[in-house]
C-alpha cells in the first residue's frame, strides 16, 4: 500500500511538472517576435480574430488574386447568402470542431485524442459582412506578395477531392446560417494547435508572430499595441 501511494505521488507530481513546463514553454516561448516585413505596393486588408480560445484569419472573399467563394462555396452555408464580403478561416481537431459547439459538449474522449494527436483535422469557414476592430479582432494591411504566401498556406492545409475540389463535412455540421466544415491536412495536438496554425500562416505571410504558441493570448500579445508593433516590421 506505501509503495502504491508512493508511485501514484509520483505520478501526479511528474503530471503537474510537466503542465507546468508546457505553460511556462508556452509563455516563454509566445513572448518572442519574429519580425514580419513591411508591406509594400498595394496592400489587402486581412484581420486576426478570436472568440477568448480559438483564433481564425479573415481575408476579403474575392480580390484580385483569389475567390474563396470557389473553395467555400456559399451555397455550403445554410442561408446561401452570396453577400457576404469576408470569410473567416480557422483549422483545429475534426472531432473536436464536430463534437463541442460549446464547452458544455467537451468529452474526455474528444480532448484525449485531440490533446495527442489521435484524430484528423478540418478547416472551419465563416463568412462576415463587416468587422469591426477590438481587443479580439484587429487588421492587419499585407502586401499582395504576402498575401500570395498566406493564399498557399491555407490552400496546403486542405484536402481535396480527385477532381481538386474541397471536400465539405457533412451537411449538418455547421455553428451557424453562414458557416461550413471542410476536410484538412494535418493532425492537432498540445503542440500544433488552432493557433498554432493561425501563427504559422503570420509567418507564411511576412507577419509578426510568436516563435511558438498554442494559445491566442500569445498571438494577440503581439497585435495589442498596433502602431507599436506595426514599427517593429523590418523593411527589405
Amino acid at each position: 500500500m506505501r509503495k502504491l501511494l508512493k508511485y501514484t505521488g509520483y505520478t501526479l507530481l511528474t503530471f503537474v511538472a510537466l503542465v507546468l513546463l508546457y505553460l511556462g514553454a508556452a509563455w516563454a516561448l509566445s513572448r518572442i517576435l519574429v519580425k514580419g516585413i513591411a508591406a509594400t505596393g498595394t496592400t489587402v486588408d486581412i484581420y486576426l480574430k478570436t472568440n477568448g480560445v480559438h483564433t481564425d484569419v479573415v481575408v476579403p472573399v474575392r480580390s484580385s488574386q483569389k475567390d474563396w467563394s470557389l473553395e467555400f462555396p456559399y451555397s455550403n452555408t445554410r442561408q446561401g447568402d452570396s453577400s457576404y464580403k469576408y470569410i473567416g478561416i480557422g483549422w483545429g481537431d475534426k472531432g473536436f470542431y464536430l463534437e463541442t459547439p460549446t464547452w458544455s459538449d467537451l468529452k474526455a474522449r474528444t480532448a484525449f485524442n485531440a490533446a495527442f494527436g489521435l484524430g484528423s483535422a478540418a478547416i472551419h469557414a465563416t463568412y462576415y459582412q463587416e468587422l469591426q476592430e477590438n481587443e479580439r479582432c484587429v487588421k492587419l494591411s499585407i502586401g499582395q506578395d504576402q498575401y500570395e504566401k498566406l493564399i498557399a498556406f491555407i490552400e496546403q492545409s486542405l484536402q481535396k477531392d480527385s477532381t481538386g475540389k474541397t471536400i465539405m463535412i457533412g451537411a449538418d455540421a455547421r455553428y451557424g446560417k453562414h458557416d461550413a466544415f471542410y476536410e484538412a491536412g494535418g493532425s492537432y495536438s498540445l503542440f500544433h494547435t488552432c493557433n498554432t496554425w493561425t501563427n504559422n500562416a503570420l509567418k507564411a505571410a511576412d507577419q509578426n508572430a510568436c516563435l511558438w504558441t498554442p494559445f491566442d493570448k500569445g498571438i494577440f500579445y503581439h497585435y495589442k499595441q498596433k502602431p507599436s508593433v506595426n514599427d517593429q516590421l523590418t523593411t527589405h
